[in-house]
């Protein structure tokens, strides 16, 4: 008895400084934080929803480098597709091309000490970002680097949803085939983009890089103009409501996580009521635990206000986008979720085009013919099993 009573107040304990190093490491981090705004630019923009067009390109464009390849991704895994990257990156360095190469310390748990030394000994500057710290070890364990990027040469930029790993490509029989969004950039938001590259490797190596921007001759006939959008856990969510506060005929939303909170949630019934049309495109399947049940609680009500959610069965749906009538689209790394809008750094991309962003909402709009629509009736039907799920994920749905 004595001993059960022992881990119920070491057990407490723990819950009680997990829970105060969770406030107190975010309310000492916000004070640092600032609301990144980098200017409107023209660029020339390009979007591959597909893990093989994006590879094959992306891969292209490495083997072309002549002065810098700089990569940040969120995850890399140790498999085959993760091999010839690495050996991409290797053979650049060789022949003389600076790369540099950063990825989360969690989202690269497989990067081994092998692979690492390998990367180092053939002239890549390696480096893990966010790595978790004392006082705060469990909030700087939550928080993660979420952005992925690629600059090479200063002339060519990356940014959304793929990282390197078999599962991209489709090849991970329990996910099937993989569906992404990801831009490449050609022009002015590249600069932007290497800012923000290298804000993160100073963070993380206290090694300070120059921007050395290019100027590039674009097409007249393919300008875009776009803004990237850093964010750190924060300011996010308020880009996402005047967006919502914008539209006046149609919302697209696709995410793999639509964990939003109420805030959002009532800007969206807000929109509904004055008769904007609402389309939401989630994944059937779940890659992580909990994250679809977390869902449902935001599902309902948009439902009953006559919303149109829709969830992607023909793989695994991963894309982030947001696209507000003919005005506004954004695509980028951020989930839609509290995790995105709270806790971990992302990278977007907020696009004024209407050629294009009638491009990215015909895409969406394929998309939505590979899922099937949610109804009230499915919440009516669930188990008493995936009602206590529902309800634990509310618990937690802060930290999915």
């Amino acid at each position: 008895m004595k001993f059960v009573l022992f881990l119920a107040i070491l057990l407490l304990l723990l819950i009680m400084w997990v829970r105060l190093d969770l406030k107190l490491g975010r309310h000492k981090y916000m004070k640092k934080v600032t609301d990144k705004t980098y200017p409107l630019h023209q660029g020339e923009l390009t979007l591959f929803t597909n893990g093989h067009e994006f590879f094959n390109d992306y891969f292209q464009y490495i083997r072309n480098a002549e002065t810098h390849i700089h990569v940040l991704f969120f995850i890399i895994k140790n498999d085959e597709i993760s091999s010839e990257f690495f050996s991409l990156l290797k053979q650049k360095a060789r022949e003389g091309v600076e790369v540099r190469l950063q990825v989360d310390w969690l989202g690269g748990f497989k990067v081994s000490k092998q692979i690492v030394r390998s990367l180092r000994e053939n002239g890549i500057s390696f480096s893990y970002s966010n790595t978790p710290k004392f006082p705060f070890f469990f909030y700087t364990l939550n928080r993660r680097n979420h952005r992925k990027i690629t600059i090479i040469d200063g002339k060519v930029g990356y940014l959304g949803g793929f990282n390197v790993g078999r599962e991209y490509l489709g090849r991970d029989p329990k996910m099937g085939f993989w569906r992404d969004y990801h831009l490449k950039i050609i022009g002015e938001g590249v600069v932007d983009l290497q800012k923000q590259f290298n804000k993160d490797w100073y963070s993380a190596t206290k090694e300070k890089l120059k921007d050395e921007p290019k100027k590039i001759k674009l097409n007249d006939d393919s300008i875009v103009l776009h803004r990237i959008v850093p964010s750190d856990g924060a300011f996010l969510k308020e880009s996402f409501i005047t967006m919502i506060k914008q539209a006046k005929r149609e919302i697209y939303i696709g995410t793999p996580y639509f964990i939003p909170g109420k805030e959002i949630v009532n800007e969206l019934l807000a929109a509904a009521k004055r008769g904007v049309n609402i389309n939401i495109l989630v994944p059937m399947k779940a890659d992580h635990p909990f994250v679809k049940e977390a869902a449902y609680p935001f599902f309902k009500p948009l439902l009953v206000a006559g919303c149109h959610i829709f969830r992607f069965y023909n793989g695994f749906y991963h894309a982030k986008v947001v696209a507000i009538d003919d005005d506004i689209c954004d695509i980028g790394t951020a989930n839609f979720d509290k995790r995105s809008f709270f806790i971990n750094h992302e990278i977007n991309c907020f696009i004024y085009d209407q050629k294009f962003n009638e491009q990215v909402k015909t895409t969406i709009k394929k998309d939505i013919q590979l899922a099937e629509p949610l109804t009230i009736d499915y919440f009516t039907k669930r188990s008493l099993l995936d009602q206590g799920k529902e309800s634990f994920s509310t618990l937690i749905n802060g930290f999915l």
